[in-house]
């Protein structure tokens, strides 16, 4: 699905963050939560009117050693480079700042379309305060308040105006894939490797991601195409010090893809980045495989790559379906595995299981053992369904769906997961009160 991207922006403490957190939870639809990822994040799904869009929040990062201006100019130009539209966000209570200007006159230069949120407009009396934002040549200010909900619908009703119609779109029975990691972890280098490996590339297009180009090539008579996650073109010092906004570069290529690999940098080990880069990629039910680069500068011995495999799934509880592969981009060590593994997990992301061994297979999980009692009463599943792939989602036609327990949901997964061998790919499992 093609989804708009909306950056928050504005000086610090103007309210960005409680409008953001305001927007993402104004509606249970809006967001969804996943067990087991990290909630630490800056960016978040919303939908609006039915629109969907990407929320990003250019508030709460700390820079050391950097003066406050450059703080601010930081985020400014990291969330213009993202975003096709920008959220400006100003402090009704102070009044217009220098900070405000310096901001102000960023945006003109990106020709973005800007709706200004003038925050803290928490009563009538203090309407009026909105007018001196006229100055900043943007347009007409709203008054909101973050912390009551007050004038939240307004600002989303200008922000789907202004969202593109559409974003580029790839044709369905293309295999799409993107390598996604921390910066400095060998994603460019996979690439290249990847495309190496008596590859036919056919054309390079047009990417989902601003400045981007990917490249759709076929592999044993099918088509795939890379999406790019370079995101942000430019280099220098501003771009590279800021590790946290790594995830936010692929943001685009993750929801245009089926398949998402996470690089994992052998030699430096895990981190909690990884944690943040995946972690999109699982909200967006994405399939997923990872990659562990650089294994040819492991010092190794006959438990290294179990001791490894063992130390991934303790760290991601929540990605126990995804396929390990380790490999080196510079010596081509287990390089021609890559596309093999994605086409196994595309095929997986795919699968579709009859009605009649699904019904079979859900019948036998409950007869060995039963749904607990939760929430005052014992949900009972009466029948199953399949309902779409890409990824995998089965409903499950029960008497109450408030009674199911999610630990159970998890005990149905894998019995699923036992039936079949689906590699990589997410199961969403949807209860829906049976029609009596």
């Amino acid at each position: 699905m093609s989804v708009g991207c909306v950056a928050i922006v504005g000086s610090p403490s103007v309210g960005k963050s409680t409008i953001f957190n305001r927007i993402i939870g104004e509606k249970k639809s809006i967001i969804e939560e996943t067990r087991g990822v990290t909630r630490d994040r800056i960016y978040a799904n919303a939908s609006w009117l039915t629109r969907d869009f990407r929320l990003i929040d250019t508030g709460g990062i700390e820079l050391e050693n950097r003066p406050f201006q450059e703080q601010i100019r930081m985020q400014a130009e990291i969330a213009i480079e993202e975003a096709d539209v920008i959220l400006f966000v100003v402090d009704g209570k102070i009044g217009l700042t220098s900070d405000d200007k310096l901001v102000a006159s960023m945006l003109h230069k990106s020709k973005k379309p800007i709706v200004l949120a003038v925050n803290k407009i928490d009563n009538s009396e203090s309407k009026n305060n909105i007018y001196e934002f006229y100055n900043l040549g943007i347009g007409d200010p709203i008054a909101v308040s973050g912390v009551h909900g007050i004038g939240i619908g307004d600002i989303l009703d200008e922000i789907i105006k202004k969202l593109p119609n559409e974003e580029h779109k790839l044709i369905d029975n293309e295999i799409k894939f993107c390598l996604i990691g921390r910066p400095n972890v060998g994603k460019s280098s996979l690439v290249n490797a990847i495309l190496q490996e008596e590859r036919v590339i056919v054309s390079s297009i047009e990417g989902t991601t601003r400045d981007a180009i990917d490249t759709k090539f076929k592999y044993e008579d099918e088509d795939y195409v890379i999406i790019d996650t370079a995101g942000l073109k430019k280099r220098g010092k501003i771009y590279e010090a800021i590790d946290k906004y790594a995830a936010l570069r692929a943001l685009r290529a993750i929801d245009n893809s089926d398949v998402c690999l996470l690089v994992i940098d052998a030699i430096k080990g895990l981190t909690e980045q990884d944690k943040h880069v995946v972690g999109y990629a699982i909200e967006s039910k994405k399939a997923i495989g990872i990659l562990v680069n650089k294994w040819d500068g492991i010092e190794k011995d006959n438990s290294t790559m179990s001791d490894f495999t063992t130390k991934i799934k303790n760290n991601f509880k929540f990605l126990d379906y995804a396929p390990i592969l380790y490999v080196s981009a510079l010596t081509k060590q287990r390089v021609k595995d890559i596309m093999p593994l994605i086409k196994k997990i595309y095929d997986s992301y795919t699968f579709n299981i009859r009605t009649s061994v699904l019904n079979e297979i859900i019948q036998e999980a409950q007869m060995m053992n039963e749904t607990p009692d939760f929430n005052g009463g014992r949900c009972r599943i009466y029948y199953a369904q399949q309902v779409s792939s890409k990824p995998m989602t089965i409903a499950l036609f029960c008497n109450e769906p408030s009674w199911m327990h999610f630990s159970y949901l998890r005990y149905l997964e894998n019995k699923i997961r036992d039936s079949f061998e689906l590699v990589g790919s997410p199961i969403n499992l949807v209860c829906r009160r049976r029609n009596r």
